[in-house]
């Protein structure tokens, strides 16, 4: 029985060597893009291979066209995921070391492309190292795979979709960056602050316990069904700042047994692209 949501450290650790488990490291900070591969190399969880947000879970940018992290051409990433050993068959697990905000993108990507079995750890490498978890330096040893390339084109909306759903009630628009951001007061990475006008702010961190680990499912579920308003997951579209976030808030609805919402990858850095389409500030 393979797990589609969380994984725990005690789990995980009993699978470390597992060959049914491969394990991703995804750290990544936003303002230093190689920060997490130096992370990576200076110790990771036995087994684990990097995978770099720009360089594998991402498409090249194309100005004023894309957002800051477009998808990855699916054959593309399909090929890396069969030469890092990805089988059909393999329970994938992935991490990172800020509250799952950038490992969900790959969560989320395998899915995409019809590999279910993908998990993220939860609490991730904070916890792993909190418990006295094994670390290693050693890059793992990769066995090529033959894996899933089945993208899934209804889990996610695009700009022109966006559009169109802009201001319906039936549509439910969450985006997951800080307030702050959503408001429009700070921007640190996007030349245009503000949010996408409908949209309602839920940050990623709503998910999260005061360990770092999710909510429980209950407490999850209340939450989203204070949000829904007697809408159903699909009218859910998710949002942030390049469609990394957002992934949080669509696996935090997994979690509480809403499955079903949709991802905007492009998100608010595609949304600016075009100076013609509205933007909202404040609450």
């Amino acid at each position: 029985m393979y797990s589609n949501t969380l994984v725990s450290t005690e789990e995980l650790a009993q699978h470390l060597d597992d060959p049914q488990w491969i394990v991703f490291d995804c750290r990544f900070t936003l303002t230093d893009p190689e920060g997490g591969r130096r992370a990576y190399e200076a110790g990771h969880i036995p087994g684990a291979r990097y995978a770099h947000l720009d360089d594998d879970l991402s498409a090249p940018i194309v100005p004023g066209v894309t957002g800051r992290h477009p998808l990855p051409d699916p054959e593309v990433l399909a090929k890396k995921l069969c030469q890092w050993g990805v089988g059909v068959n393999k329970q994938v697990v992935v991490y990172d070391d800020s509250f799952g905000s950038m490992a969900v993108r790959m969560w989320w990507l395998l899915r995409w492309l019809g590999h279910p079995a993908v998990a993220l750890l939860d609490g991730g490498y904070p916890k792993w190292l909190r418990e006295h978890h094994p670390v290693t330096t050693a890059l793992p040893e990769v066995q090529k795979m033959q894996c899933a390339c089945l993208p899934e084109r209804s889990l996610w909306v695009d700009t022109k979709q966006v559009e169109q759903a802009m201001g319906s009630s039936d549509v439910l628009m969450l985006d997951a960056r800080p307030d702050r951001r959503f408001t429009g007061e700070y921007e640190p990475l996007d030349p245009v602050a503000g949010h996408i006008p409908g949209s309602i702010n839920w940050s990623f961190e709503e998910n999260l316990d005061i360990d770092g680990t999710f909510l429980p499912p209950e407490a999850l579920r209340e939450n989203y069904q204070a949000l829904l308003k007697g809408r159903t997951p699909a009218q859910v579209i998710h949002t942030c700042g390049s469609g990394v976030t957002a992934c949080h808030n669509l696996l935090a609805m997994e979690v509480a047994g809403l499955p079903g919402s949709r991802l905007y990858p492009g998100s608010w850095s595609e949304w600016i692209t075009d100076p013609s389409r509205p933007v909202a500030l404040g609450e």
